[in-house]
């Protein structure tokens, strides 16, 4: 059996590949059937601080999510990286300009409050029906999310994808945190009971 770091490497580049085909004009279309597709799950959990990201390369877009749950009262983060390796999330207010925040993405200002949110959207690189994920290979949601369920806090995790990122299988380590739902501008994928 190949080691798992170079078969997850292949995965991620296989699915990236895939997202990076989608046609430009598709996307925007793509983020606004994926909000669609998320609201019931905003009604349900009615979640009081929401973070999401700003999207970076091809990644499916957010923000009509974050709108949807803004409209609906939910605060909302964006992640900031603080360091090397720590990632944050900071309260985003509405129309407030937002400032390089590492890894190629922008989030709010350091004069912006740090906040757990309670309902987390993560960006994937790819993505399997038991609701697993690759990141982009650093760790950095992996560390964070971490730190939040040690605090006890473990918000619910919401991975946002293009349907083209799927694979069939992606192996699951002790460490990985599941997804609790993914969203792609086809469906809203519940995770299976984890008994």
């Amino acid at each position: 059996m190949r080691d798992l770091p170079n078969l997850k490497a292949d995965l991620r580049a296989t699915a990236l590949a895939r997202r990076d085909a989608i046609d430009v004009s598709l996307r925007q279309d793509a983020a606004e059937a994926a909000a669609v597709h998320s609201a019931p799950l905003l009604a349900r959990l009615s979640p009081r601080i929401v973070s999401g990201y700003w999207p970076i390369r091809s990644e499916v877009d957010p923000q009509p999510i974050l709108a949807a749950a803004r409209r609906a009262g939910a605060s909302i983060a964006l992640p900031v990286l603080v360091d090397r390796a720590t990632l944050r999330f900071r309260l985003h207010e509405a129309d407030e300009p937002l400032v390089p925040a590492g890894f190629g993405t922008y989030g709010p200002p350091e004069t912006a409050p740090e906040i757990v949110p309670d309902l987390v959207i993560l960006p994937l690189a790819a993505f399997d029906r038991a609701l697993h994920r690759i990141g982009y290979g650093q760790g950095h949601y992996d560390r964070a999310l971490a730190a939040m369920i040690d605090a006890g806090r473990r918000p619910c995790l919401v991975g946002l994808a293009f349907a083209a990122q799927e694979v069939e299988r992606i192996p699951f380590e002790p460490h990985d945190i599941p997804l609790d739902f993914i969203v792609t501008e086809r469906e809203l994928i519940a995770a299976p009971s984890r008994g």
